[in-house]
């Protein structure tokens, strides 16, 4: 795989259990199968196919069909064949010798579709569900490069690669970080309009769409907090089967969660279509734990979640899926623009928004949700990348990047 010159990788030693070692290890055994395997498709007698979609029509469905990889980590493997045997066409032209491209040394390549890499950890994609892994690192207040790209808020995380250290007997991932650019929209799509379906995140509403949606957190925090009254008895009987009872109440819950969250991720994107969106836009993921002082870590675990799920289902049909910082996005009036702490007391428990200059009042995550999409807008127009910005869809209309108000025309 090519990288750039600003790219960095960044070694991490991780630690597993064995349950989550096992399936690492099932993992990357299909990941090597299914790679090899599309080389071997590519690598005709008179010809070399160096297609990603070529090869992906005359060997996904094969490797679905014998291989329990899921879809992402099939693309995924698919990918780095093409890349390999691209790699051996490229060193013919250059008059270079190079031979078939073989992969013996296990491995799995991780995307943001497929991987989670938390400060402290990472969620990855196997051939069964979702395995957590613990980073082993050193010592924060040393030089190295943890913390100088995986802990530092000025560079952002592209991918990695798994991989297995058979002497030192543990996984490695190998994380690919590069400069962060915020709302680098290279994409083609932005040189068209630009419209906005903004996103706010929180607890009481899982999420709130700047069209006035609202999807409510409450079976998260239910089912939730009822697993963690559960595992806390079966914790104090303290047998082997109520610890394997915990993994298992564990893992009911997850399944729970992450199709609750595919509903969602799938109606968001259905929201976006149906109003005509060309971007999603989300409020930063990083730091949200100390933006929202009452969310647990299951929280911050759905919330990244549900930002994978909607980046590839929307990717899938044209739309693009952005972060922006949310700074000052509880506190700002999306009507006037006033800004002020007291707009939204942190601590009066409410869900109200009332402007203090103009007297709007609304609910504090629609009014949120509503300025994450503004604030990406005016960050394009900023920078120039916008094209020509329509602006932030709501329930009735738009608001431009100048906070102005225009109804839907009527049909007919």
């Amino acid at each position: 795989m090519v990288e750039d010159s600003s790219t960095r990788t960044v070694p991490i030693k991780l630690n597993v259990d064995k349950s989550a070692a096992d399936l690492l290890h099932q993992t990357t055994d299909h990941f090597l199968d299914a790679a090899n395997y599309v080389v071997d498709v590519a690598w005709g007698p008179d010809w070399k196919i160096t297609s990603k979609q070529k090869l992906h029509d005359q060997t996904y469905y094969d490797v679905r069909d014998h291989s329990p990889l899921p879809a992402n980590l099939v693309q995924a493997a698919r990918n780095r064949a093409a890349e390999a045997v691209k790699g051996v066409v490229e060193r013919w032209k250059e008059g270079k010798k190079a031979s078939k491209p073989h992969f013996t040394s296990r491995f799995a390549s991780y995307d943001a579709r497929t991987i989670t890499v938390n400060d402290d950890h990472a969620t990855l994609a196997t051939i069964d569900g979702r395995v957590t892994a613990e980073f082993v690192l050193p010592n924060e207040q040393r030089d190295t490069p943890h913390s100088a790209y995986l802990l530092n808020d000025d560079y952002a995380v592209k991918g990695a690669t798994l991989h297995y250290d058979t002497v030192e007997g543990c996984f490695y991932l190998h994380v690919r970080t590069k400069p962060a650019v915020e709302n680098d929209d290279a994409e083609q799509g932005d040189a068209k309009h630009v419209s906005v379906l903004g996103v706010d995140l929180g607890i009481t509403n899982i999420a709130t769409t700047s069209t006035g949606r609202f999807w409510s957190g409450g079976e998260l925090n239910h089912w939730h907090r009822e697993y963690e009254n559960r595992r806390g008895d079966l914790q104090q009987t303290g047998t082997r089967w109520a610890h394997e009872d915990v993994q298992r109440v564990g893992r009911k819950q997850t399944e729970r969660f992450e199709q609750m969250l595919h509903t969602i991720s799938n109606e968001l994107v259905e929201e976006a279509l149906e109003n005509d969106c060309t971007h999603i836009v989300f409020e930063q993921l990083k730091g949200i734990r100390e933006r929202l002082p009452s969310a647990k870590s299951v929280h911050k675990w759905a919330f990244h979640r549900l930002y994978e799920y909607v980046t590839y289902k929307a990717e899938s049909v044209g739309l693009v899926v952005k972060q922006i910082n949310p700074e000052y996005t509880s506190q700002r009036c999306s009507k006037c623009g006033f800004t002020h702490e007291n707009n939204r007391p942190h601590n009066n428990g409410q869900d109200e928004f009332g402007c203090l200059k103009c007297g709007y009042d609304v609910h504090a995550d629609y009014n949120a949700s509503k300025n994450i999409g503004l604030k990406y807008l005016r960050d394009q127009q900023k920078s120039g990348r916008g094209g020509a910005p329509v602006g932030v869809r709501l329930n009735s209309g738009t608001l431009n990047v100048n906070g102005e108000y225009s109804p839907t025309p009527l049909s007919g």
